[in-house]
């Protein structure tokens, strides 16, 4: 019997199961049975279960740690011959609570019963061999004087279509293109009906691509010196944010059709971003978007991001948009 809050059932925490009274001892938030004495006064508790998804690619395991929490309720409470619920009043007794969310606290993050410190001793576990072959990859690029951009975005935002309309509009530049899916080669087989060189990724059950399947991917391809290196990653907006894959920069393709809330729903994509590609301009009327709201919302979450707007279908914003490219490369060189 906890010697706290009286209850007697244990709680399951990191792998391993402890008492009420080391919860209380921890700070840790746990959970009570319906009703319980806390002497003349009581309080609301927080709940949070937390998960642990791992998966593996090319023999890296990778885990994602994700947490749910859910809202503060009311407790019953047995206060001598009566029971009733009731928050804290003016004179309820104090509780230090610490709210991490995104954004704020050492990692960034809030997982509950981790500390800042142990998220980030996590993370740097989880990516500190990925970071070692992307600077591997990135030295390569380097050398070569290649510029390579990774295009991350949601399925359906047109990276496709943009990167084939693109190919065709750099005429003799030598380029090549990664392509990353879950499954088919589909994707690849419409580059190469361009005339450019591409070898397709299957990551089978994983959700992005990392630095070790670049990396072969690059062998496979023998880039020429000064090219242009196309990655086009998995569709997510979540997991490709975290992966360094040796790149130049991380672009963002957002499409009008997907709704102007994504960049503040998704931000660590569009914070890792450094350009911003909000694609599909020609159906903005037909959908009622407004552009004017997705680009604040894309500065709100990342203040330095540059913004292109772009149709590939009929070719609004890609004389821009190829400018920018063959900035990068010409700054490689």
């Amino acid at each position: 019997m906890c010697t706290v809050c009286g209850c007697g059932e244990k709680i399951l925490f990191d792998g391993r199961e402890i008492t009420h009274e080391e919860a209380h001892r921890l700070g840790l938030p746990h959970g009570h049975g319906p009703a319980h004495a806390h002497g003349a006064a009581g309080h609301s508790h927080a709940h949070a279960h937390l998960h642990d998804h791992s998966h593996s690619h090319g023999g890296v395991t990778h885990a994602h740690p994700h947490a749910h929490e859910h809202a503060h309720h009311h407790h019953d409470h047995d206060h001598g011959d009566h029971g009733h619920a009731h928050d804290h009043g003016a004179g309820a007794h104090d509780h230090d609570h610490h709210h991490y969310y995104y954004g704020t606290g050492a990692a960034g993050v809030s997982v509950p019963g981790l500390s800042q410190a142990r998220l980030i001793e996590v993370e740097t576990a989880i990516l500190s061999k990925n970071d070692t072959l992307a600077a591997g990859n990135r030295r390569v690029l380097s050398a070569l004087r290649a510029f390579a951009v990774n295009l991350v975005s949601s399925p359906g935002s047109g990276k496709t279509t943009l990167l084939c309309q693109t190919i065709a509009m750099l005429g003799d530049q030598p380029l090549a293109v990664i392509e990353g899916d879950q499954q088919t080669q589909m994707d690849a087989d419409r580059i190469r009906a361009t005339g450019a060189r591409a070898v397709q990724v299957n990551t089978g059950k994983g959700c992005h691509l990392d630095a070790q399947m670049v990396g072969a991917a690059m062998d496979d391809l023998r880039l020429a010196p000064a090219s242009m290196l196309f990655i086009e990653n998995v569709g997510n907006l979540v997991c490709p944010a975290a992966f360094d894959l040796g790149e130049d920069a991380k672009v963002a393709i957002l499409s009008v059709t997907e709704g102007e809330d994504k960049p503040l729903k998704y931000p660590d994509m569009f914070t890792a971003a450094k350009l911003a590609v909000l694609n599909k301009t020609d159906l903005a009327e037909a959908c009622g978007a407004d552009l004017a709201a997705y680009e604040a919302a894309l500065r709100r979450v990342n203040p330095a991001i540059e913004i292109l707007r772009v149709s590939a279908r009929t070719g609004e914003g890609m004389a821009a948009w190829l400018d920018w490219l063959r900035r990068g490369l010409a700054a490689k060189a």
